[in-house]
């Protein structure tokens, strides 16, 4: 059995550079380590309609949205496959079977569906697709034999949920699925990057994002306005780097060379914050250069935006043979599943011979 991976995200909007710093840089410098069999990366629609079932158009226009900021962001498919998962039905099937294996006080004691169910205020109205989809996301791993899941923090119960089915499964009926390891960024300031008003969480709906396809003139807009220490009023004013978000991001993205490059009155980011915090040191002047170092990275992601944007048909062929192929994965795993459920009647020799 090699390493492989299972990573996705839902389409409900352009990735944003949360996504990137988050997991989406990760998963490139993952496909070009060598250090794994195959990769998939999977477009999460179905999953995505759970708690959009009512706005289809939201999930359509977005499917190529996400697919130009895979592409983008540096995701070859000559070296992982990526497939839309409404186009995978095997997923649909194994998820029925693993519904069996897990009860309804388990989904209801996990921290990230009680968070997300809080999030949507489901409260009152929760949609049985959306409640069980820790179950779902068991199949998507499952039926590739990942056995490496990349996640931030607040994922890792979704996976241990994972662990646990892959458990009961393998109890039952056998050895047959992969138990997967989760993967959590290296980097701490990447697990939770905060939107730009200094809300822990970067949302389109809150308006606070950066997004990989933004203008360069709409990136400098947002830094400009970007949250910092609300009591660093005058420039030799002694400032916070705590909940600031100007110096998260520069934890996220900067480097000795961006100082080289852009400010080499500073060595590091050290030597900066320790001037930010003592005084003397201005607001402006530190978004100006985490503006640099944001532009530095994100320019030749939207010069490869560009260019995949010249050719739409061509990235709805990559995920077309790349759902073919994911395909043929899957329906190979629930095969396996349901000779070990003994629920493959008809492929059966020594049943259908039996004599009764």
């Amino acid at each position: 059995m090699g390493k492989i991976i299972l990573t996705g995200d839902r389409p409900t909007g352009k990735l944003h550079i949360g996504h990137y710093v988050g997991s989406l840089k990760q998963r490139v410098a993952l496909q070009n380590s060598g250090e794994f069999d195959k990769i998939y990366i999977m477009i999460a629609d179905a999953q995505a309609l759970t708690d959009n079932y009512d706005n289809l158009d939201k999930i359509r226009n977005n499917l190529i949205n996400v697919a130009l900021d895979y592409l983008s962001a540096g995701l070859d498919p000559a070296k992982s496959t990526i497939f839309v998962q409404s186009q995978i039905s095997e997923l649909t099937e194994l998820t029925f079977y693993y519904m069996n294996l897990v009860t309804v006080s388990r989904l209801q004691r996990n921290p990230t569906v009680k968070n997300e169910i809080k999030l949507r205020n489901f409260e009152t109205s929760l949609p049985v697709g959306f409640f069980t989809y820790p179950v779902s996301q068991t199949a998507d791993i499952t039926a590739f034999k990942a056995t490496t899941v990349p996640v931030g923090e607040d994922q890792l119960p979704m996976i241990e949920q994972a662990r646990e089915i892959v458990r009961s499964f393998n109890g039952y009926y056998g050895e047959t699925l992969v138990e997967p390891e989760a993967l959590l960024p290296k980097s701490g300031a990447a697990r939770r990057l905060p939107g730009t008003d200094g809300k822990a969480k970067m949302s389109k709906s809150l308006g606070n994002c950066i997004y990989l396809s933004d203008e360069p003139d709409e990136v400098k807009k947002k830094i400009m306005s970007m949250y910092t220490d609300p009591n660093h009023i005058r420039v030799e004013d002694p400032g916070s780097l705590e909940g600031n978000t100007v110096f998260t991001y520069l934890d996220a993205f900067c480097t000795d060379k961006h100082f080289e490059e852009y400010l080499p009155e500073y060595a590091n980011l050290d030597e900066l914050k320790a001037h930010y915090q003592r005084g003397g040191l201005g607001d402006v002047k530190v978004k100006k250069f985490l503006n640099n170092v944001l532009q530095e990275e994100l320019e030749p992601i939207r010069n490869r935006r560009k260019e995949f944007e010249k050719d739409i048909d061509g990235v709805y062929e990559i995920l077309y043979n790349g759902s073919v192929a994911a395909r043929e994965v899957a329906a190979k795993t629930l095969s396996e599943v349901k000779e070990h459920m003994r629920i493959n009647y008809f492929d059966d020799l020594e049943l259908r011979n039996k004599k009764n």
